[in-house]
């Protein structure tokens, strides 16, 4: 006879984020199914709608974890330094080692179709740590005077950023180890940031 999994589990909710970031490491976001992430879960195929709307509910968490996780590291790399340049600059190279670190949750956060007015709670995050960026840049004073809007040169940064981490994590750049990618991180952002 076959022995019924279990509805609840001691920490559903951590127990489907965990589920979930393996089964996107192997699958990524496109490959993704509630019944799978239940499976792996080892709890039956209903027990995810206890935490869960639907699958992009579960995908909108994951998200919401990595902007939170990439906040906290942007912070406090950029709270090691006291120079505002150097605080940009580490702010950024922790961008990049979160993707080398969590390329799972850099994957939905950047590449799964999740509707921002639909999950407010992976929106808000990800203004947060688009907010950090913008402060970092403004202290910064990148722009043709201080008084002008940070908005660009933000963009300017995280493109340049995001950019490398994209390339290092689907293997694009020539470099195979983090370190040998985050100093070529480090050199980029060198030259880019102005003086």
């Amino acid at each position: 006879m076959k022995q019924r999994k279990p509805y609840h589990h001691g920490n559903l909710r951590e127990a489907l984020l965990k589920a979930s970031l393996k089964l996107i490491a192997e699958n990524g976001p496109a490959g993704f199914t509630l019944r799978e992430v239940a499976r792996r879960a080892d709890v039956s195929h209903n027990a995810p709608y206890r935490h869960f709307q639907d699958k992009d509910d579960l995908l909108a968490a994951v998200a919401a974890e990595g902007y939170r996780e990439l906040t906290e590291a942007m912070t406090k790399a950029s709270g090691e330094h006291a120079n505002a340049r150097e605080r940009l600059k580490h702010a950024g190279l922790a961008y990049i080692a979160f993707a080398l670190r969590r390329p799972e949750h850099f994957a939905v956060m950047f590449d799964a179709p999740l509707p921002k007015h639909t999950y407010p709670k992976a929106a808000e995050a990800s203004e947060n740590a688009f907010a950090v960026l913008v402060g970092l840049v403004r202290e910064c004073g990148m722009g043709e005077s201080p008084s002008d809007d940070p908005l660009r040169p933000a963009l300017l940064a995280w493109s340049m950023v995001h950019g490398i981490a994209k390339l290092a994590i689907t293997g694009r750049l020539p470099y195979r180890s983090n370190a040998k990618i985050l100093e070529f991180a480090a050199f980029v952002i060198d030259e880019s940031l102005p003086d």
